[in-house]
């Protein structure tokens, strides 16, 4: 079957707060540009999950009659910061010792998914065509330029052959194409390699967030409490277990949003972030909000946090790279919705400018870099340019002292610069010198196991598909991951999907095996970051395939 075609001023990849966002502005600049977004979600927010507090700074700039008739949730009316000290005590800081870029003041409590379903609506009546259930699998290069990107195929079976209901991918070309996959973009990153846009002044760095939607009793629900913290389990007895910091975010409607943030420069390859997570909600400070209550949903998704130091540069021939795939989240804030949108309006700006001054498309928008640059974003992003390397340094008690100086003092005109110049994969030490962590057992009231978690992402993927997650070597994980890091990829998975299955059958061959459980995978992509041997490459599935979260 041939292979159809179609042409666009402007191709979107990615349905998330960027992607709409730069849609919409382009529509609004120029009504006659055609536009066109691909989602790999079932629909738009399936896929996406966050705490999330949102700032609507960058929402009021988008829409400024309309911001207010979005999904907002509720506004925060109760802003508290925790230590947990150990697994039964926590010091609440008074406010003038929490760093001034964690106040809340003037956000709301809100579900991504559901903001980006309003903003999806905006930009169809804009004119936006929006094609939901389509993965963007290859990117289109010719001339050394992006053209465009395929649609991955529909109906292959395991082997990649061809079935009766098979659908071959579309190639679908723009003028321009900005790609906004979200965190470790499968595109981005062969983007980054193939025009070299890395930063050189250190390497993106990355965490794993943990989200669970409770229904609690009313008496328990504090609608606009918004409580983070830090310190237990990841710093148990004071020691440097892992780096990270939880949240618990009451919403309307006697729902709470719980988590933890675990950063993926992490040592102990014994670590599971995930069992840490369960861990954290035995704790008194979030179990009286839980108890008695039912957990309805599960999800979790990488985090880009290097901040301004690890940015690449977002243009190239042919496109830009936009939101959490290039890594504008401003991590001393925990938020990356509002910059995320920004850029994508930036990039509209910029794209819609060159078009409509008779660009035939396909120019590297090195303009792009001024606009930034000039930009109150990047004015954010500098001024939390040291936040992420101070901690990972120097712990969250210095570290964080060391961010309350520099905010209180200097913002972004700080006479210093830390930087973090090892990669996440390449921290792990050799699981022989490491201390196993034993971690007890869920009691299905606070904490649960992989499987049951992963049975309310309600993820789906057809069984004979082509597996998705694809090693480079295919010894690897038996032959080095295991006796080097214990193949740490059956911890730091949050979904079940690696597991080594040993066998004893007597006459057999019992060597260990790695078996991948691909129907399991939640998208979160921590395996292409985190595997110490780089060997695992996560691609995108069939469309429509993965998770799909309500409310998250």
């Amino acid at each position: 079957m041939e292979r159809e075609a179609m042409e666009f001023d402007v191709v979107i990849v990615g349905g998330g707060p960027a992607g709409l966002s730069a849609a919409i502005a382009l529509k609004q600049q120029d009504p006659a540009l055609s536009v066109c977004l691909l989602e790999k979600g079932a629909e738009v927010g399936a896929h996406l999950l966050s705490g999330a507090l949102l700032d609507p700074v960058t929402l009021k700039e988008l829409l400024p009659d309309r911001w207010q008739q979005a999904p907002l949730g509720v506004a925060v009316s109760d802003d508290r910061v925790h230590l947990l000290q150990s697994e039964s005590r926590a010091l609440q800081l008074p406010d003038w010792a929490v760093p001034p870029r964690m106040h809340n003041d003037g956000c709301h409590i809100i579900s991504l998914g559901n903001l980006c379903r309003w903003l999806a609506r905006e930009a169809e009546a804009l004119g936006v065509e929006i094609y939901p259930g389509f993965t963007a699998s290859e990117l289109i290069l010719e001339d050394g330029r992006i053209r465009g990107v395929s649609t991955g195929e529909l109906g292959l079976d395991r082997d990649g052959n061809p079935k009766a209901d098979h659908v071959p991918g579309m190639a679908l070309y723009g003028r321009y194409t900005l790609f906004a996959e979200g965190a470790r973009g499968h595109l981005g990153k062969q983007l980054i390699k193939e025009f070299n846009l890395e930063s050189g002044a250190q390497p993106q760095h990355y965490a794993i967030g943990f989200k669970e939607l409770w229904q609690v009793p009313a008496d328990q629900s504090h609608p606009g409490r918004v409580l983070h913290g830090s310190g237990w389990p990841l710093n148990e007895d004071g020691g440097n277990k892992s780096q990270g910091g939880f949240y618990l975010y009451h919403l309307e409607g006697n729902q709470v949003a719980v988590g933890l943030i675990v950063d993926l420069n992490y040592q102990n390859p014994w670590l599971s972030p995930f069992d840490e997570f369960q861990r954290l909600k035995h704790h008194p400070l979030l179990a009286q909000t839980l108890q008695g209550g039912e957990r309805i949903s599960y999800g979790a998704r990488a985090i880009t946090k290097g901040g301004w130091h690890s940015l690449p540069r977002m243009h190239f021939p042919g496109g830009l790279l936009i939101g959490c795939d290039a890594g504008t989240l401003d991590f001393s804030r925990i938020k990356g919705i509002h910059t995320a949108m920004k850029s994508g309006m930036l990039a509209a700006s910029t794209v819609a400018m060159s078009l409509h001054g008779g660009d035939e498309g396909g120019r590297d928008l090195a303009e792009f870099g001024d606009a930034l640059q000039q930009s109150w974003l990047a004015s954010e992003l500098k001024a939390a340019r040291n936040f992420g390397a101070a901690l990972h340094r120097w712990g969250p008690w210095l570290g964080g002292g060391f961010n309350w100086l520099e905010q209180r003092l200097w913002g972004k005109g700080s006479p210093v610069t830390l930087l973090d110049k090892e990669p996440d994969y390449r921290q792990l030490r050799l699981a022989s010198r490491c201390q196993p962590i034993p971690y007890p057992k869920p009691d299905g009231r606070l904490s649960f196991d992989k499987l049951s978690s992963v049975y309310l992402a309600n993820t789906s993927h057809d069984e004979d598909q082509p597996c998705h997650l694809k090693l480079q070597d295919a010894s690897i994980p038996v032959a080095v991951n295991l006796p080097t890091w214990a193949e740490p990829a059956q911890r730091y998975c949050p979904a079940g999907v690696f597991e080594i299955i040993e066998t004893e059958i007597p006459g057999a061959d019992n060597q260990p095996r790695l078996q991948i459980n691909a129907a399991n995978c939640i998208h979160c992509k921590t395996c292409d970051i985190k595997d110490p041997s780089q060997n695992i490459v996560w691609t995108p599935p069939q469309g429509g395939s993965g998770p799909n979260y309500p409310n998250m």
